[in-house]
């Protein structure tokens, strides 16, 4: 059977091929212009239908909102007096769970204040003034108001995966359900945000990224450091 130490090795270098993985799929993805292909599915020079529709601008936008401020609750409190799965997770990894949680929350949103990518509802093909831009394409004003990259409504589910992860490990079927609830919720998300004009699915999948990298990665280098056994010299004859 493999050492403990080789299998968290393992697991370390298997979350950062994960990351490098991921971010090799989406500027592929970027690449292919799909991005504008799918908005204009649901949108057209009159705008988009489904904009300010009760369900995606008032459940899925409003109430996202209010469900993320939940779970952020639940978070901090979990890191103040753990209950349930997380009953058995350390104070250190709990005061990490919090941190990082915040990290993603503050990170996205001040990236955004910094882009010059607008929202697709800006574009001039879907009645706005601005001009397709990819987001990579840095310095470059669209002709619109920018702060549109990535998307904030899905970090509202995706900067809460250390939730699960601290799990992962005591208890895997938790962690694993918790993870999935969350990724579906931040999906879920990024589509209604899609459907409104307010996101190219690229923002969502972007911010996806962001956040289960910075938490996976910051979750192995919390790990306490492999050491090697020591190796005995036979005597010489």
């Amino acid at each position: 059977m493999p050492r403990p130490d080789a299998a968290r090795l393992s697991s370390a270098q298997r979350d950062l091929l994960l990351a490098l993985a991921g971010l090799a799929l989406l500027m592929l993805w970027d690449s292919s212009g799909l991005d504008l292909a799918l908005l204009r599915q649901v949108g057209d020079a009159d705008g988009f239908t489904w904009r300010n529709h009760w369900l995606t601008a008032g459940l899925l936008h409003q109430g996202g909102r209010w469900l993320s401020v939940a779970l952020f609750v639940l978070t901090v409190a979990i890191t103040l007096r753990p209950f349930g799965p997380w009953r058995g997770v350390t104070p250190r990894e709990r005061l990490w769970g919090l941190g990082i949680t915040i990290v993603c929350l503050v990170l996205i949103p001040l990236l955004k204040r910094h882009s010059l990518t607008s929202c697709p509802w800006e574009l001039q093909e879907f009645g706005g003034v601005a001009h397709y831009v990819s987001h990579w394409r840095f310095g470059i004003g669209d002709g619109g108001p920018g702060r549109c990259f990535p998307s904030g409504h899905a970090s509202g589910a995706f900067s809460f995966l250390a939730l699960a992860v601290m799990l992962r490990t005591r208890r895997p079927a938790v962690a694993r359900a918790l993870l999935i609830a969350l990724c579906g919720l931040g999906i879920v998300f990024g589509l209604a945000q899609m459907l409104r004009g307010a996101h190219y699915l690229s923002h969502t999948l972007y911010t996806a990224w962001l956040c289960a990298s910075l938490t996976s990665l910051s979750w192995q280098a919390l790990q306490p450091p492999v050491s090697r056994p020591l190796t005995h010299r036979q005597p010489a004859d």
